[in-house]
Order: C-alpha cells, then structure tokens, then sequence
C-alpha cells in the first residue's frame, strides 16, 4: 500500500492548531505503509501461525512484526512521544503525546484470508485526538483525519478526496454493522446485549458483519450509517474517534460518553445517533 502524500496545494485543508498534527501525519502515515506491507508479506502465507493470548484472542507473527515496525517509526520519529499497542503494551513518554495501534485490527479475518482486516494508527495529546489513520492493506484502501482537517479517502491510484458519512436521516434506510453480533450476549448483562441487537437489527434496513475497522471506514465514506461494537480497546477506538469526527459522524460508547476507554463503541452518521444510542439503553 502507498501512502498518500500529506496535502498539497491541490488537497488543502486548515490543520488543527496542534504544533505536532502535520508532522505526525506524515509520520503515521509512513509507519502504517509498512505496517500494511509486512501484513500483506503474511498474508495468505501457509506458514503463518497462530496463537491465543490470555484473553483467547488469536494473535500471530504478523501482529508482532506489524506493530514492531509501527513502534520503531514512530518513536524513532517522536523519541519522548507515548506509545500504546495492543501486542507490546505501553511506553510512556515525557511529551504530551501519545500513539495508540492496532497493527492487524481482526485478526480473526486476517488469518482466514478475509481482506476486510485493518491497520489503526491513532496520535492523542492530552486525552484528545490528533489524528487517525485507518487503513484496509489488502484492499489498499485508506481514510486518514487530522482534528480541525478533515477526513481524507485514499484508494488505489486515486488522489485523497474528502471522506464524508452518509446523509441518511432514518434508521429504516440505513446500513449497521458490526463485528460480531453474537458478542451481543456475551456483555456483563447478556439478556440486555441480546435484546439490543433485536432492536437494531428491527430497526436498519441491512446489517452485516462487515466490522472491525473496516466498518468504521464504511460509516465514514458514507457506505453505512453505523457500526456498533459491544467490545472495544482503546487500540481498536482511538484512530476511529478522530476519523469518524472529522468525517461529519459521531464516536461514542453506548452511553454517549466522548471516551475511547469505555470498553464498548458505536459510530454513526451523527444524525442518527441519538435514536442509536435510545436502542442501545432499551426500555424506560
């Protein structure tokens, strides 16, 4: 996957007053190109193996060397920088910056040869976002926002055109997606996750299990209205919150709160997400 450039004078948008947003964004999104290269070396590779990690996620060597290469570029680059990735855990740094990656965001997919898995690349200084960057290497496929500039659509040989959510005001129109829509049950309260889902499912006009970052990606190209994850790390919402905003939509967890630790997420187009977040509280 090749990178898009940071924009020139024929892509120009007004970056936030962030001193570090332009310059991380080149950074991300180098660091993700070979990222999203050394996936592509695994991918569909017989070789590659697996194992479940104490949680029985399934995690392999092309996590590892992903995210390996995400944190070398990156701190290489920002040396007092944080760093938080879902396979090597945290670093802590002296700046007040932090990245948070997810190098193979569904590895579930990945390992089954489904190119629907994502790299995530997320900068945040002082609880905020800075920058997202989701990317879908085996479709070279990307979307990237800074806060204040937007969010930007790459696809194979085509120049950034700006990415925005759908204008689909009415649930029975829209598109949800999801993960894993058996996870429903699988929340502290299964009876409510379950019924949740019933509700929504009732509610959209399509759902599918187009999910992990990709569904995110969807949401914020306008290709679905909302995406709803009953589990979430910050590693999976933290590129996706910035993304997701600056594409128009809102991020949020089930509650509405503006957090990307709350340990479950939904996206939508922004308009429908009062009446998302109703059907996710239920009754009363």
């Amino acid at each position: 996957m090749k990178p898009p450039a940071p924009h020139t004078s024929q892509h120009k948008h007004t970056f936030a007053p962030d001193p570090g947003g332009e310059a991380r964004l080149a950074t991300a999104l180098q660091a993700t190109r070979l990222a999203a290269a050394e996936t592509l070396r695994w991918f569909n590779d017989p070789r590659l193996a697996v194992e479940q990690k104490a949680d029985d996620s399934p995690v392999t060597q092309a996590d590892r060397a992903a995210e390996a290469i995400l944190r070398r570029v990156l701190l290489e680059a920002f040396p007092t920088d944080a760093f938080l990735g879902e396979e090597s855990g945290a670093t802590a740094g002296t700046s007040a910056y932090e990245w948070i990656v997810d190098p193979i965001d569904g590895t579930k997919s990945f390992i089954r040869g489904v190119p629907l898995y994502a790299t995530l690349v997320a900068c945040r200084r002082e609880g905020r976002g800075v920058l997202g960057v989701i990317a879908i290497p085996a479709l070279d496929e990307m979307v990237y926002a800074v806060a204040g500039g937007g969010a930007w659509h790459v696809r194979t040989g085509a120049p950034p055109a700006a990415a925005r959510v759908s204008p689909v005001a009415s649930l029975g129109e829209s598109l949800l997606c999801s993960s894993d829509f058996a996870s429903f049950t699988r929340r502290q309260n299964a009876a409510a996750g379950g019924a949740a889902r019933t509700r929504l499912e009732r509610a959209c006009r399509l759902s599918r299990t187009w999910g992990d970052g990709y569904g995110y990606l969807l949401v914020a190209t306008g290709r679905a209205e909302l995406m709803v994850d009953p589990f979430m790390n910050p590693w999976d919402a933290a590129a996706v919150e910035t993304v997701i905003q600056e594409a128009g939509g809102t991020f949020s967890s089930w509650q509405g709160e503006p957090r990307i630790d709350a340990g479950d997420g939904v996206a939508t187009n922004g308009c429908l997400h009062p009446a998302v977040l109703a059907l996710l509280a239920g009754p009363g």
